[in-house]
């Protein structure tokens, strides 16, 4: 079960100028890397207001959900801050709704899990990633999109008192919610034989409760960018699901006609030597 408290706080939050500009920069980026991602079976966990799979061509698209969050935004989508993406008039429908620690697919039967935000808002985050793990296909991925602890906001939130004397907004991610750092997040999908094929930081603007000021400093994004990447504030990581491949090895006795023939091809190479020594001993033999 997702922390309610903590989704509340955001499904709210996504409605301030901030909110808006972090939707706007995760859904370009899972725009763009969905579109290119091939299989069956595609499914995003969580956060109905991030369209995850809106752009993917997969033939089977599922929204799972554990029923948590606010149902008076239940069908609100957030506008966007500037041109970074283009919302479409509805939400993704409920589709399912399960636990995320115990989802209803088989085992290896998903090519494509998106996370948005959800293993930061899971009560256990561990469990959820196995679940992942199980579900996904030999060669499937999974897309990982959470905040930065070692960023702007990370910072914000760890000192949220001091941010709000300076007159900014309610912090990104409320109040026990756990932050996962990127490195740690490699280190667990590493642990669960993922392979990191990939990812991208963005959000370097402060979370500035006004709109004004927050496109005064749309310039930190281009310098950001350039200059101190990883400090961005939000992060997508994109991972593939390795299986060790198996060697086949047959039964030994199969390999026993092949012994016996060489050994017969080392007899026939010896006859005529051993025939011509006994022709020459029979020639010495028959002398006066």
């Amino acid at each position: 079960m997702a922390k309610e408290s903590a989704i509340i706080g955001i499904d709210h939050w996504l409605t301030t100028p901030p909110g808006r500009y972090l939707v706007a920069w995760e859904q370009a980026r899972l725009d763009a890397l969905v579109s290119n991602l091939f299989g069956y079976h595609a499914v995003q966990l969580g956060w109905p207001a991030l369209q995850g799979l809106r752009c993917n061509r997969m033939s089977h698209r599922w929204l799972v959900t554990d029923g948590s969050g606010d149902p008076g935004l239940a069908g609100w989508v957030p506008e966007p801050l500037d041109d970074m993406a283009v919302f479409p008039p509805a939400p993704l429908p409920l589709s399912v709704l399960a636990e995320y620690d115990a989802l209803p697919f088989p085992s290896n039967s998903l090519d494509l899990v998106v996370l948005p935000h959800t293993l930061e808002l899971a009560a256990d985050p561990h469990e959820t990633l196995r679940e992942v793990e199980r579900v996904l296909m030999p060669e499937g991925r999974v897309i990982v999109i959470g905040f930065n602890p070692a960023s702007l906001w990370g910072a914000y939130k760890a000192g949220s008192d001091v941010a709000a004397r300076l007159g900014w907004t309610q912090p990104a991610v409320p109040g026990g919610t756990e932050l996962i750092g990127w490195r740690r997040l490699r280190d667990w999908l590493r642990l669960l034989g993922f392979e990191h094929e990939g990812g991208q930081f963005g959000c370097w603007r402060p979370p500035l409760a006004s709109a004004s000021w927050l496109e005064r400093t749309a310039w930190l994004d281009q310098a950001g960018s350039r200059w101190w990447p990883v400090l961005g504030s939000a992060y997508v990581m994109v991972a593939v699901k390795r299986v060790k491949a198996m060697r086949l090895v047959g039964k030994a006795w199969k390999r026993r006609p092949a012994a016996k023939a060489a050994t017969a091809a080392v007899a026939s190479h010896q006859a005529p030597e051993q025939a011509l020594n006994q022709a020459l001993n029979q020639a010495r033999n028959s002398k006066p």
